[in-house]
């Protein structure tokens, strides 16, 4: 069974970027996050990981339909 939240070092080895990075997600508001126990470690419900994901996918079709928009005005 899967587990419903894993740590932010669990989320920068998914993403393959850096536990700083990750963290600067969760800082930004763009990965949501929830501070547990006694030292407020940080945990990524899988279901947030997978939302960000696909926002994620999301904006780069718009970024690159955006540039392909941009190119095709160039060419006319």
């Amino acid at each position: 069974m899967q587990p419903r939240f894993v740590p932010l070092s669990d989320v920068a080895e998914m993403l393959s970027i850096s536990a700083s990075q990750a963290y600067a997600l969760v800082r930004s508001g763009e990965l949501r996050a929830i501070k547990v126990g006694g030292r407020g470690q940080w945990r990524v419900e899988i279901a947030e990981l997978e939302s960000y994901i696909q926002r994620s996918y999301a904006a780069t079709e718009s970024h690159l339909e955006q540039e392909r928009a941009r190119e095709h005005e160039g060419r006319l």
